[in-house]
């Protein structure tokens, strides 16, 4: 969208071709989704629990997952409209065409729509944008089992008893937590620690916080086996079977890049199949861009925008590039967690010598006057300069 929308306004004439539903995975399947449930499931928390129950009584919340599904099933219905369809409705530079596209050649898609015949369809320059699914550890069993993804996990219809998950990065522990403050019995099972790539404190930190929460996180623990025996599913590891009612997957996601045939035009891609591509969004053949999740850039939404805007930019004869050193993220759980520039390691191994700072949140009055002092900032500057 941001691609077809900025080239759109630079003059040219943009088709789109999706296969699925308009809006890709933040308003249909992500953020947007997600981010409700975690709210709800915040409340639902705070009216059993808060620093406050002294003064203000709690009470166990009653959970009607039926309507708590309404709320963003329709609310995801609202902003792709206003956001998307309506958008691309309305613009009239921009043709939408629903159907399954593939690379024939440098300058050519074979499109299959939805109806009718294949047709081919040359172009001058071309976005591919194609996203990412979630990605599946080779763990023997799973396959033949009822499994979770995150896509099944936030339209589920009742909240199991029993969950497991497993992963140790975003999506595993947003959806664990709120799961957990809905009702379920969560157990994590990460294969090295929580956030491993990041600075170890967060992992130290997440952890203790999700204990005191009753989420058991098992450490250095994988799956070697799933089973799915009398609506009961059966993972086990070197320290013994764990019993859920439902198994959430959440090991990473995987660009949607197999089906597209981009050696017929020579475009590169990397060990995970992500598309190889530069500051500017080139692809390394000539007139063909990418961006978004199916690259090797992060698989963040505001990336992905950020991304398709410059590609279009160079698709009508501009120069800009994407500048991701700074680059902020942020995981929705509580207590909350936000990232910029380079952690202590990064910096390292860009040969960059650090002089670190942390203060935990008992030293900030904010926290205190919250009665919330979970957590910490750390500061990493560059020693000398500051």
């Amino acid at each position: 969208m941001a691609a077809a929308l900025k080239a759109a306004e630079r003059g040219a004439r943009v088709t789109v071709i999706e296969r699925g539903v308009v809006g890709g995975t933040c308003v249909n399947i992500g953020c947007v989704p997600s981010k409700i449930m975690i709210r709800a499931a915040h409340v639902a928390y705070l009216r059993r629990h808060s620093p406050f129950d002294d003064g203000i009584g709690s009470s166990p919340p009653q959970i009607r997952r039926d309507r708590l599904l309404a709320q963003p099933q329709g609310r995801v219905e609202e902003l792709r409209h206003a956001k998307y369809e309506g958008i691309l409705d309305g613009n009239p530079n921009i043709a939408l065409l629903h159907g399954d596209a593939r690379v024939s050649d440098a300058h050519t898609l074979t499109v299959k729509p939805s109806e009718g015949a294949e047709i081919r369809l040359p172009f001058d320059r071309c976005v591919i944008a194609s996203g990412a699914c979630p990605a599946l550890p080779p763990i023997p069993g799973l396959s033949d089992t009822p499994y979770w993804t995150s896509t099944e996990a936030l339209v589920s219809e009742t909240i199991p008893a029993r969950l497991a998950g497993i992963g140790s990065s975003v999506v595993a522990v947003e959806l664990a937590q709120a799961f957990a403050r809905l009702g379920s019995k969560v157990t994590l099972l990460a294969r090295s620690t929580l956030f491993f790539r990041e600075d170890p404190a967060i992992g130290e930190a997440l952890t203790a916080a999700f204990r005191d929460e009753s989420i058991e996180v098992r450490e250095h623990t994988q799956a070697t086996r799933v089973a799915h025996v009398d609506n009961t599913f059966v993972l086990s590891t070197a320290s013994g079977d764990i019993h859920a009612d439902r198994l959430l997957i959440a090991t990473g996601r995987a660009p949607n890049t197999p089906d597209l045939a981009l050696d017929r035009a020579g475009i590169a891609i990397d060990a995970h199949g992500a598309i190889v591509i530069d500051q500017g969004m080139h692809t390394g053949v000539a007139d063909i861009y990418a961006a978004g999740d199916c690259t090797d850039q992060p698989q963040l939404v505001y990336v992905a925008a950020a991304a398709g805007t410059r590609a279009a930019v160079n698709m009508t004869g501009g120069e800009a590039v994407l500048d991701l050193t700074a680059m902020p993220a942020v995981v929705f759980i509580d207590p909350q967690l936000a990232t910029v520039g380079l952690s202590e390691a990064d910096a390292h191994l860009a040969g960059i010598e650090t002089d670190s700072r942390t203060l935990s949140l008992e030293n900030v009055p904010r926290a205190l006057a919250n009665f919330d002092t979970r957590g910490f900032i750390k500061r990493v500057a560059e020693a000398g300069s500051g």
